[in-house]
């Protein structure tokens, strides 16, 4: 194990900037992270048509990028979201004809956590795994 030296501890620990994510449609990505997740655009200084830039938190970002080869993903990998009513939320992907359900692939099922979260799980246009869940942390 690495020792941490006494700066970097008085530092404080990382924080997420952001996740970029190599895909195969820009557009039909950036559109469903806008439109199911309703995350926001945001201006991306490349303006190169290869590149949108998605808010995620106060101070995090998702970096879609145009370029990637089709895929198979696992659900172990996933990228997880909360919301604070996840059937208010369910019912938006419902709206958008978005196909969810539990862990186990249970269509318009969650998954309970041990801790009485309960989550869904979704795949993006390119096959990613997304959780999204009720966490009130």
């Amino acid at each position: 194990m690495l020792a941490a030296p006494s700066r970097a501890r008085a530092q404080g620990p990382v924080a997420l900037n952001h996740i970029a994510l190599y895909v195969v449609d820009l557009q039909k990505s950036a559109d469903f992270y806008k439109h199911a997740l309703l995350l926001p655009e945001l201006t991306e200084p490349f303006k190169d048509g290869k590149h949108v830039w998605l808010r995620i938190g106060p101070h995090s970002q998702l970096h879609i990028i145009q370029g990637n080869k089709a895929q198979k993903h696992d659900i172990n990998t996933h990228l997880a979201f909360s919301v604070k009513d996840l059937p208010k939320f369910m019912a938006h992907l419902d709206k958008l004809g978005v196909r969810y359900g539990s862990w186990k692939s249970e269509p318009g099922k969650t998954t309970p956590r041990p801790d009485g979260v309960q989550q869904i799980y979704l795949q993006d246009p390119d096959g990613f795994w997304l959780e999204v869940n009720d966490d009130k942390f």
